[in-house]
């Protein structure tokens, strides 16, 4: 069995909580399937609104779907909910994925108008 479907077992047996959702949004994403990863990863943070990781986590889902600026603002909201919590490093490392995706943005913002 395996990690993925573990996982699926125990929610449905009715384990459920934020570490569950994050572990089953962290296989789904290794799978490739990206909402539903984004959908675990949300119910994580319903659990636990100030999980560092489920944060990260969902902003890495949003930004690898092409939702460059859903993802931006998850980030935000993430490294808020770490600087509360005081996961300083998991602030640094938000912000470093922030900031890739900004300089994405910067560029295709630019274009068309220059001269």
């Amino acid at each position: 069995m395996s990690a993925l479907e573990t996982f699926e077992k125990m929610l449905a047996q009715g384990r459920d909580g934020a570490m569950l959702r994050l572990s089953l949004g962290n296989e789904y994403h290794k799978a490739g399937r990206l909402e539903e990863a984004i959908v675990q990863l949300r119910a994580a943070l319903e659990f636990d609104p100030r999980y560092s990781a489920a944060w990260k986590q969902l902003g890495k889902c949003l930004a690898e779907s092409g939702r460059t600026t859903e993802a931006l603002e998850v980030y935000r909201q993430g490294m808020a909910a770490a600087e509360d919590k005081g996961d300083i490093q998991a602030v640094k490392e938000m912000r470093v994925f922030a900031r890739r995706l900004e300089k994405q943005v910067r560029p295709a913002e630019g274009t068309g108008g220059a001269g």
